[in-house]
């Protein structure tokens, strides 16, 4: 992606590195940090965001591992990368998780496009909430309606978010969109009605799998789809590497197939 200049200040806030790759030691936090170089700290002003305090009933957390349950589905983490808005990796480690009822849908959603030519591709699932607070930082005020606000949590940080694409499955190639992922502009937006029209036919194709196994997309984002168990499950910011592993199915049959018809 085109480098953004507002991010140059953001990078100030990067402290080192966070465990085996995600966390930052920044004061703001919002998309973590890289391995790498010590930076100045740059001033944040009003008082210091923290995770929320969250009351109630929540189902354990049982992050799983996407690629797990269906090697099909292939992995863009752009934010292991500098292919992103921050410009720099904020991962360590290109892995993707969601809650298993999320990766079971997003599984199905899969094989559900494969009968149509295409499959999934995985750009962000569970999100630590100290990289969403990086993020919020990063982002200028009038583009905030595309970052989370850490007060509250990221269905990222639930593991009940997921931002994905498709792939072609005869050429392997990503397929182009309107927009292209994380841009912050209306051609994001999944009623944008600009681009051309297989490009508008290939997002809506991808919203109507999504949609179709219990996802609702964003409303500025045509990539972005949040689980319908989202309340169940609580705001977390655990690394990638302290992820407990989860047993999968004994047969993937346990997954049932999807109707591949419209």
């Amino acid at each position: 992606m085109m480098w953004r200049p507002w991010v140059v200040a953001g990078w100030l806030l990067f402290a080192g590195g966070w465990g085996n790759g995600q966390s930052v030691q920044a004061p703001a936090p919002q998309e973590a940090p890289v391995k790498g170089a010590p930076v100045k700290e740059a001033p944040v002003k009003g008082a210091p965001v923290t995770m929320p305090v969250e009351t109630g009933s929540f189902r354990p957390s049982e992050l799983v591992e996407i690629v797990r349950l269906d090697p099909g589905i292939r992995l863009d983490i752009r934010y292991a990368t500098a292919n992103n808005f921050v410009g720099r990796p904020v991962y360590d480690e290109p892995r993707a998780f969601l809650q298993r009822p999320a990766a079971e849908a997003l599984v199905k959603a899969h094989r559900w496009l494969k009968a149509h030519g295409y499959g999934i591709v995985v750009f962000d699932g569970y999100r630590p909430w100290r990289v969403t607070k990086l993020f919020w930082e990063l982002t200028p005020p009038d583009k905030r309606n595309y970052v989370a606000d850490p007060s509250k949590g990221s269905l990222h940080n639930r593991g009940c978010a997921v931002d994905v694409s498709m792939y072609d499955l005869n050429t392997g190639e990503l397929v182009t969109m309107p927009s292209d992922y994380d841009e912050m502009s209306e051609r994001a937006h999944p009623d944008y009605t600009g681009g051309t029209e297989e490009q508008r036919r290939l997002r809506d194709l991808l919203r109507t799998s999504m949609e179709l196994h219990d996802f609702k997309v964003y409303r500025y984002e045509w990539w972005h789809f949040d689980h319908k168990d989202w309340r169940q499950y609580r705001v977390q910011d655990i690394p990638f590497s302290e992820i407990p592993v989860s047993e999968l199915p004994s047969q993937p049959g346990e997954i049932p197939p999807s109707n591949p018809r419209l």
